[in-house]
């Protein structure tokens, strides 16, 4: 027996339980793990919560992120005592994920441990950091480079948008921070944001172009937002586009592609293939300074999860929530 957020649904409606599971009752897989970390991530929450059609089917242990120490392997790449990580493929959503003590997995999602990082750190950075590396190689694959001018950053106060801002400043990005909390101003410019502007001049609907600013952003809000930063992309920019906390439509114009040759790159971080993860896994460990993940991150245990997926949702959580899934 192992312990476990559950998420059922029945005719009472719907529940979301921290409690004790039968090692029994883990789903098929090749890769046993002993999950030493996972995250709470916008999905987990929306998972928990029930407030978003994430979980496919019943019972579910969410998390997608993961990571820990395997405990017993046939798959050719894995054996016990080898520490994995895992970021996505569906993990949470319709197989078990690692908001658990245990894990069943296929072996093909995982990927060895960083040596640069421990478990904690690596989840630390979980998805959303690793999401924003993404990002920002698929900015790069288009040109970008620092001297194109600056590059924008929506979401900021989240998780992904904080790692953004994080690694832009390190590689010498001058980096604008859009945010709905100008009260945490303080902490992105930490993070090196070196200007910082309130969402609501990018929230409501816009016109089809704007004034050109920005050589560059990376956007996990979706919505008017990415419809007004896609307008006020300077030409031949590129706009990396990973989230949709606004929402998931895309009321804009195709007048920023065609009359200013705009770009607009989607990063999706969930069913990544294994080199894209290794390489993306490989640039944070030598371009995150990680005397920000304190700053960044705070622990929390997995009793509660639960409680937090709330507060996330009410967009009261700065940055990262690691779970230690033995507290």
């Amino acid at each position: 027996m192992f312990n476990g957020i559950l998420i059922d649904k029945d005719d009472s409606g719907y529940h979301a339980r921290l409690g004790s599971l039968d090692e029994a009752d883990l789903p098929a897989g090749d890769v046993t793990v002993n999950v030493s970390y996972s995250t709470l991530n916008y999905k987990d929450a929306l998972a928990i919560t029930g407030k978003g059609p994430v979980v496919r089917k019943f019972p579910m242990v969410p998390g997608v992120d993961l990571a820990g120490t395997v405990e017993n392997s046939s798959h050719p790449d894995f054996k016990a005592g080898d520490a994995v990580l895992l970021n996505g493929w569906g993990v949470g959503e319709g197989h078990w994920g690692g908001l658990a003590q245990k894990a069943r997995l296929d072996g093909r999602w995982l990927i060895p441990l960083p040596a640069a990082f421990c478990a904690a750190q690596a989840m630390a950075i979980g998805t959303a950091g690793y999401t924003a590396m993404l990002a920002i190689m698929a900015l790069e694959k288009n040109g970008l480079t620092p001297d194109k001018g600056e590059v924008l950053v929506t979401g900021a106060n989240g998780g992904v948008g904080s790692f953004s801002i994080a690694l832009l400043a390190k590689l010498g990005y001058r980096v604008v921070a859009s945010t709905g909390r100008p009260q945490q101003s303080d902490y992105l410019r930490q993070l090196g944001a070196a200007d910082v502007i309130d969402r609501a001049t990018l929230s409501e609907p816009g016109r089809p172009l704007g004034k050109e600013r920005w050589a560059g952003a990376i956007d996990s809000v979706g919505s008017h937002t990415l419809a007004n930063v896609c307008a006020t992309t300077r030409y031949r920019g590129t706009v990396a586009a990973c989230g949709l906390a606004q929402g998931m439509e895309f009321p804009g114009s195709v007048a920023p592609f065609i009359l200013r040759g705009v770009t607009l790159a989607g990063v999706d971080s969930v069913m990544r293939p294994y080199q894209d993860r290794i390489d993306a896994w490989q640039r944070l460990s030598v371009d995150l300074n990680l005397d920000l993940l304190a700053l960044i991150s705070r622990e929390i245990g997995l009793s509660e999860a639960i409680e937090v997926a709330g507060q996330l949702l009410d967009g009261t959580v700065r940055g990262r929530v690691v779970v230690d899934t033995h507290r």
